[in-house]
C-alpha cells in the first residue's frame, strides 16, 4: 500500500503554463467551480492571450481556513497562466453596515494582506506572480466617483437591494451604503482592467447586476466564475461571523482539535458536511491526494488520488467520522503551521491586536470603537438587547396550562407581549407590577398561537424541584434602561438577532449568578446606571 504524505504543497505541474492548449487552461481555470457566467468568452480571450482575474475580498473578520478554497483556485489560475490581482477592498468592509470602523481600515488591511499572503506562501504560490491592491488606492478618485454616481442614476433601488442580499450584513433598517456596495464591486471589474471576476456563489447577483449595468456605461461586460460556498464545521456556511462554525487561520493546534471534534460530520451523510467539503475543495486541489491515518486494526493507512472515492468510502462507512477528522486536522495543520510561525513575530502580534481589538478593552469613542453591536458578528454581550422592564398584565395562556401571558413595559410607546412558563414557579401575584429584565431582540415566535415579543430573563437551578426566579433590577429602577456588561458599555447591541447564528444560545452559555447572587457573563456584571442585575436566592444558577 502506497504510504501517507503529509507533506502540504501545490504540485509543481510538469507542463508550463505556456505548453498548455487553450482547453487545457480553460480546463483548469474552471476546475471545481459551482458556475460560470461567460464561458464563450473566456473560450476567446484564452485563445488570444493569457485571462485577467480579479478576486477581492472586503478586509472586516479575521479570514478563516475557508479562504483556503479560493487560494487553491489562485494556484490553478496561476498555473495556466492567468494574470491575476488580488483586491483588498477596505471601502467595502466600511460600506457593509460598517463591518470595519473607518479608523481601523488601514489596520485590516495591512493584516489582511499579511495572512493572506502568508496563506499563500504556505501553499506553495509564488507572490511575484500575483498583484496585491487597496480598493481606496482608486475607488476615492475624480473618475471611478462620477462613475459611481452614474451608475446611481441607473440602478434601481430594488436592484441594488437584491443584488447584496447575500453579501451585505442585512438589517431592519438597512444603510445607505448597503445599496452602493454591489455597484462599487461591479465597477471594480472595469477599473482593474480585468477580463473575469472570482468569487464565491453567494456573489452571483453582483455578478448579474455587473452584466446588467456595466454595457449601459460603455464598458465591457465580463466573465464570473463561482466558487460554491464550502460548509463550516456547524453544516452551515462557514463565516468569519459565526464562531463555533470556522476555524481561524491563527488558531493552535488545540483549537483546531477541539472544533474539529465538535464539527459536523455523521456517519454516511455527505450533505454540508464541512470537512468533507474541505477534503474536496483545498486538499485535493493542492496535493492531488488524500491519505486516511488510522489503526492497522481497522485497516490501517490509505491513501486516494481522488474525492469520489473518498466520499463513497464514507457514503459507505468505509471511513469513520474519526479517522476522517483526524486525518483532516494532520493536513489542516501543515497548512496552518507556516502561518502561525510568521505571525510570531512581536510585530504581526501587535498589528493583530490593533487590527482586532479586545472588545472589552474599547472605550467609547476612542480608537478601534466598536458601534452596531459586535461587528463582524462577534459574540459580545452588548449584541444583546436587554433592558429593565415593568409587567404590566399577567394571566394564564388560554391554550397552555404552564404558561403565563404578559404585557410588559420595556420604554416603548406600547407594552411588548411576553409568553413564559412559569407557571409552575413564580405565582401571578408575584408578577404583577413586577420589575424584571427583559431580552428585547430575539425573533418574536408563536407559543401556542400567540406571538411572543420578547423573553423574561430568569435565573434557574435544576434539580428536583427545578427552581426559577425572574431577575431583579437595581431599586429604583425604570421601563426601558438599558443593561449592559461590564466593559461593554460603549457598544450597540443588534436590531434583532439571527437566529441562524444562534447568538443568542452561544452568549447564553455564559450567563450565570455568582455566588453574592449577581448576574454575570463570563465573571463580567450585568449592570444598570444604578447597579448591578441579581436574583434573591439562586447563587450558582443559570440565566435564561
Amino acid at each position: 500500500m502506497k504510504r501517507c504524505n503529509l507533506c502540504v504543497v501545490v504540485s509543481t505541474p510538469s507542463i508550463m503554463a505556456d505548453q498548455l492548449s487553450p482547453e487545457e487552461k480553460f480546463t483548469l481555470i474552471t476546475r471545481n467551480l459551482q458556475e460560470v457566467l461567460g464561458e464563450e468568452k473566456l473560450k476567446q480571450v484564452l485563445q488570444e492571450r493569457e485571462l485577467k482575474v480579479y478576486w477581492g475580498t472586503a478586509t472586516t473578520g479575521k479570514p478563516h481556513v475557508a479562504y483556503f478554497v479560493p487560494m487553491s483556485k489562485i494556484a490553478d489560475f496561476l498555473r495556466a497562466g492567468c494574470e491575476v490581482t488580488v483586491l483588498f477592498a477596505d471601502l467595502h468592509a466600511y460600506l457593509d453596515n460598517m463591518k470595519a470602523p473607518w479608523e481601523l481600515l488601514e489596520l485590516r488591511v495591512k493584516y489582511y494582506e499579511q495572512v493572506i499572503k502568508a496563506m499563500l506562501e504556505s501553499i506553495g504560490v509564488p507572490l511575484q506572480k500575483l498583484r496585491f491592491i487597496k480598493g481606496t488606492d482608486f475607488q476615492l478618485s475624480r473618475e471611478y466617483t462620477l462613475d459611481v454616481y452614474r451608475l446611481s442614476s441607473m440602478v434601481t433601488e430594488h436592484d441594488a437591494k437584491k443584488a447584496g442580499a447575500e453579501v451585505v450584513k442585512q438589517v431592519e433598517h438597512p444603510l445607505l451604503s448597503g445599496l452602493l456596495y454591489p455597484g462599487l464591486q461591479a465597477l471594480d471589474e472595469e477599473y482593474l482592467q480585468v477580463d473575469a471576476q472570482f468569487g464565491g456563489v453567494d456573489q452571483r447577483k453582483i455578478f448579474t447586476l455587473a452584466e446588467k449595468y456595466l454595457p449601459s456605461l460603455g464598458y465591457a461586460k465580463r466573465a464570473h466564475l463561482m466558487n460554491p460556498m464550502v460548509p463550516g464545521l456547524t453544516g452551515a456556511k462557514m463565516s468569519s461571523s459565526e464562531e463555533e462554525s470556522k476555524i481561524d487561520l491563527l488558531d493552535s493546534k488545540e483549537d483546531v482539535k477541539k472544533k474539529l471534534k465538535k464539527a459536523f460530520c455523521e456517519p454516511r451523510n455527505i450533505q454540508n458536511n464541512g470537512v468533507l467539503s474541505f477534503v474536496k475543495h483545498v486538499l485535493f486541489p493542492l496535493r492531488g491526494e488524500f491519505c486516511i491515518k488510522r489503526d492497522p486494526k481497522w485497516g490501517g493507512d490509505k491513501v486516494y488520488t481522488g474525492f469520489e472515492e473518498v466520499e463513497k468510502d464514507f457514503a459507505e462507512e468505509m471511513i469513520h467520522p474519526g479517522d476522517l477528522k483526524a486525518s483532516v486536522e494532520a493536513a489542516l495543520n501543515q497548512l496552518l503551521d507556516p502561518i502561525r510561525k510568521k505571525f510570531e513575530s512581536p510585530e504581526l502580534r501587535k498589528l493583530t491586536n490593533s487590527a482586532y481589538p479586545d472588545p472589552s478593552k474599547t472605550k467609547a469613542g476612542g480608537k478601534g470603537a466598536k458601534t452596531g453591536g459586535g461587528e463582524d458578528g462577534e459574540l459580545v454581550p452588548s449584541r444583546l438587547d436587554i433592558r429593565v422592564g415593568k409587567v404590566i398584565s399577567v394571566e394564564k395562556h388560554p391554550d397552555a396550562d404552564s404558561l403565563y401571558l404578559e404585557k410588559i413595559d420595556v420604554g416603548e410607546p406600547e407594552p411588548r407581549t411576553v409568553v413564559s412558563g412559569l407557571v409552575a414557579y413564580v405565582s401571578q401575584e408575584d408578577l404583577q407590577d413586577r420589575m424584571v429584565l427583559v431580552l428585547c431582540n430575539l425573533k418574536p415566535q408563536k407559543m401556542r398561537g400567540i406571538e411572543s415579543q420578547a423573553m423574561l430573563l430568569c435565573a434557574s437551578v435544576e434539580g428536583e424541584p427545578r427552581k426559577v426566579e425572574p431577575l431583579d433590577p437595581p431599586e429604583g429602577s425604570s421601563p426601558g434602561e438599558r443593561v449592559f456588561v461590564e466593559g461593554y458599555e460603549s457598544e450597540k447591541p443588534d436590531e434583532k438577532l439571527n437566529p441562524k447564528k444562534k447568538v443568542w444560545e452561544k452568549l447564553q452559555v455564559d450567563l450565570k449568578i455568582s455566588d453574592e447572587c449577581v448576574a454575570q457573563w463570563k465573571d463580567k456584571k450585568l449592570l444598570t446606571k444604578l447597579g448591578h442585575i441579581t436574583c434573591k436566592t439562586l447563587k450558582g444558577g443559570n440565566i435564561s
